[in-house]
């Protein structure tokens, strides 16, 4: 059966996948039929290049997708694409709906970039609010070993006044 995946290139911790049809008992990282697309996931958001035409061709000759690689083609609206083909639906239509959809996942991730940016300004915003109240308390604690200090030397200095008087 002929399955279109994800197949790992790139360094380590630093992932890049091809999304490739090939034999579903081959290794992940074995040889292919053809070279559909490429994933990125590093970085925000994730970059995706496919070749529409090519991955639609390869769904309907029966290909099927692993996970990752149907939450990308619908994602990019692909299987979007495949099923309003399959309804019977215009050119006109598919192209009207295509376009909703690229809107909508435009819309969710710029407010998952929002989302992610508020997150990184609290931390950030709790990271200086932490090292004040480190230099605060190292400031403190520096004041009172001074006062300490100062104590111990007026005690020192009244003692042997003391002594001297008897």
């Amino acid at each position: 059966m002929v399955k279109l995946r994800l197949r790992r290139r790139g360094r380590k911790q630093a992932p890049i996948y091809d999304i490739v049809a090939m034999d579903s008992r081959k290794t992940r990282d074995g040889a292919f039929l053809e070279r559909v697309g490429q994933y990125n996931p590093i970085g925000f958001p994730s970059k995706v290049v496919l070749d529409h035409d090519r991955a639609l061709a390869w769904l309907k000759m029966g290909a099927q997708p692993t996970d990752m690689t149907r939450a990308i083609l619908s994602h990019e609206g692909v299987l979007l694409q495949l099923h309003l083909e399959r309804k019977g639906k215009s050119t006109a239509e598919i192209a009207e709906a295509l376009t909703k959809h690229k809107e909508t996942v435009l819309n969710r991730v710029e407010r998952k970039g929002k989302k992610r940016q508020n997150k990184l300004s609290k931390k950030k915003k709790s990271a200086i609010e932490a090292e004040k109240k480190a230099a605060e308390d190292a400031k403190a604690a520096e004041a009172a070993a001074k006062e300490a200090a100062a104590k111990a030397a007026a005690e020192a200095a009244a003692a042997p006044a003391e002594t001297s008087a008897e």
